[in-house]
């Protein structure tokens, strides 16, 4: 996955989520570097493919060169592909052929915004889906102006807090695309010096028992244990005091991703295997998406992805030996938000290292730029992931190899 054409361009995602808070599909958005310059489309579509093959999830991809994309619109690409159309493309005579053959031969097209004049019903047809932006929606408060008429479903998109989601259902929406999380500020927006907790965190750790969710008193007793090295015996003596939580490590240590050629049937046997490390790592995973609220799932998606690219960008930084710190910083980056509780008052339960806590409270330390380049990928655009590839050292080539790495192991874990 290292595509000369990955140093050219800047790729964002975010994902596209349906009424029952699943993801339908992942939006990718590609940003040439150099505007107006020729971009080798064979090779972006073949670098996708390796992330989402044919048979695989959708992906809509959204490509911000008009050139490029209408050579796009010239070739076969996989079924799997959803081709995003800015509204003045798909008004353009000089597109139609192209347009229509696509959709004859069964791909995916995507309308982005609200043409200032009704297409032809032939060609409105090609299109599976219409994108309206939240700030061009003309539904508001449940009202229809006189005359608006969709013949097409729509997906709703720049949503990003919980409100504007329902609000776009109730409009209709078959999807919203976009990260809802806007309810609580995010750190790196409004650094605050950084306090030394481990000097603060109580001695009995009371991890979350109020919250009503006792897997999560389980978890995060683990990984205090953990943090402590403490003895595989009191390891196996909480892991069977939570039927569920033990149930789940032997899933994941038997699931295909270990590839064992025997049946792993002890817990004791399961830790040995995995080592304290990974077992950090599985217990880092399964905190963020333990829970049943479908609210949470797009966090779920997030954290885990926000996880894996930071453990990505530490090996393209070349620094192996913080690849496990990187990975739980990013996975527990959006624990404010699930746990609805400030970092300064859960780091008093939930042991990081010093340099993760610095960046979760945004204090700086050396994962902070980091974090700010992986929150940046996820919708944000060109310029402002370039800068911040800039402030973590990185070539853009480096940081689209990560986010692909990330996109592609995030769908094989999930």
């Amino acid at each position: 996955m290292d595509a000369p054409i990955l140093g050219q361009v800047a790729l964002s995602y975010a994902p596209v989520i349906d009424r029952k808070r699943q993801t339908l599909a992942t939006r990718l958005s590609v940003f040439p570097i150099v505007p107006g310059q020729w971009l080798p489309v064979a090779e972006l579509l073949s670098s996708l493919g390796r992330v989402w093959p044919a048979d695989g999830p959708k992906v809509a991809l959204s490509i911000r060169s008009e050139s490029v994309l209408a050579e796009l619109l010239t070739v076969q690409p996989s079924p799997n592909l959803l081709i995003e159309v800015p509204k003045f493309m798909a008004c353009d005579p000089v597109h139609r052929e192209s347009i229509m053959t696509l959709a004859s031969n069964g791909n995916g097209l995507l309308l982005s915004g609200r043409p200032d004049h009704p297409l032809p019903k032939d060609m409105l047809g090609c299109f599976k889906y219409s994108i309206i932006d939240i700030s061009d929606e003309r539904r508001n408060d449940g009202v229809v102006p006189a005359g608006v008429r969709r013949s097409i479903g729509f997906w709703q998109d720049g949503v990003t807090d919980l409100a504007q989601m329902e609000a776009s259902f109730d409009r209709g929406a078959t999807a919203v695309i976009g990260w809802p999380l806007a309810e609580v500020p995010r750190a790196d927006l409004a650094p605050a010096p950084a306090p030394t907790l481990r000097g603060l965190r109580a001695p009995a750790r009371r991890p979350a028992a109020e919250s009503g969710r006792p897997e999560l008193s389980a978890i995060i007793e683990l990984i205090n244990q953990v943090e402590d090295e403490v003895p595989l015996g009191d390891l196996e003596g909480t892991l069977k005091r939570d039927p569920s939580l033990a149930y789940k490590l032997m899933r994941y240590i038997n699931s295909p991703l270990f590839g064992l050629s025997v049946e792993i049937t002890s817990f004791s046997h399961a830790v040995m295997l995995l080592g304290y490390q990974r077992l950090k790592r599985w217990l880092a995973l399964l905190l963020v998406t333990a829970g049943n609220d479908p609210d949470q799932r797009p966090l779920m998606y997030a954290a885990v992805r926000r996880g894996l690219m930071m453990e990505a960008l530490a090996l393209e930084l070349g620094d192996e030996d913080s690849k496990g710190e990187m990975f739980i910083c990013g996975v527990f980056s959006l624990l404010d938000r699930m746990m609805k509780k400030p970092f300064e008052e859960l780091l008093h339960t939930i042991p990081v290292p010093d340099a993760v806590e610095h960046a979760l409270l945004g204090s700086g330390g050396p994962y902070l730029h980091a974090l700010q380049l992986a929150r940046a990928t996820e919708g944000g655009f060109g310029h402002d992931i370039r800068e911040h590839a800039e402030a973590t050292l990185l070539e853009m080539r480096g940081v689209n190899r990560a986010l692909l790495h990330a996109l592609s192991g995030a769908t094989q874990l999930m």
